[in-house]
């Protein structure tokens, strides 16, 4: 069944008339995975926010340092789960179930991610994530040091915390625009491509 409801509240810009250099960048997105993610297309009415969530995005997101590019992704379908934001918590969902080869992770995360099964690392990022999502005022030093426990760095709390912060801007974003997920995410990593 094909969802008919707006991509966002507040309208979209096609990719052919974002400004040059947004249409060269989410061009490259649209080719790799075949579609342009409605949130940049939500995001283009507003090009300079829209470039400074791609440049803190890619900071975060895109490094070879630290996080996996798997883990980085488990941050945001567990800080996303706990921000009630359906946009992320499916088109993350998607990126996580493909990182990790593993079409019921993101749904276990998303849903029950104090329960979920995970390596005692993947547990610490998750529980991290899910504190400074919801209650960051109360972390302490002792929550650090479960983390370092677990076999994080420091540089990778960092990302952790970082990461966290980002996409818990981007979900109230996505709440504000009332933001659909593309209808491609929601089988991404659950079926074998054709």
């Amino acid at each position: 069944m094909t969802d008919t409801r707006p991509v966002s509240r507040f309208g979209t810009v096609d990719l052919q008339d974002m400004p040059d250099d947004l249409r060269e960048r989410i061009g490259a997105i649209a080719e790799k995975s075949g579609f342009v993610p409605n949130v940049f297309s939500g995001l283009a009415r507003r090009p300079r926010e829209l470039r400074a969530f791609l440049d803190y995005h890619d900071a975060l997101m895109d490094s070879d340092d630290g996080l996996s590019k798997a883990e980085r992704e488990l941050v945001v379908v567990a800080t996303s789960g706990a921000n009630s934001c359906t946009y992320c918590v499916v088109a993350h969902g998607a990126i996580l179930r493909i990182r990790m080869k593993d079409p019921e992770i993101a749904d276990r995360v998303a849903t029950n991610p104090y329960g979920v099964e995970l390596s005692p690392r993947e547990r610490a990022i998750v529980d991290l994530a899910l504190l400074i999502a919801t209650e960051s005022a109360t972390l302490s030093e002792d929550d650090l040091d479960d983390a370092r426990d677990a076999g994080l760095s420091d540089d990778e709390i960092w990302d952790v915390g970082a990461i966290t912060a980002l996409f818990a801007m981007s979900n109230r974003l996505a709440h504000l625009m009332a933001l659909r997920p593309n209808e491609e995410f929601f089988l991404m990593g659950r079926t074998p491509k054709a």
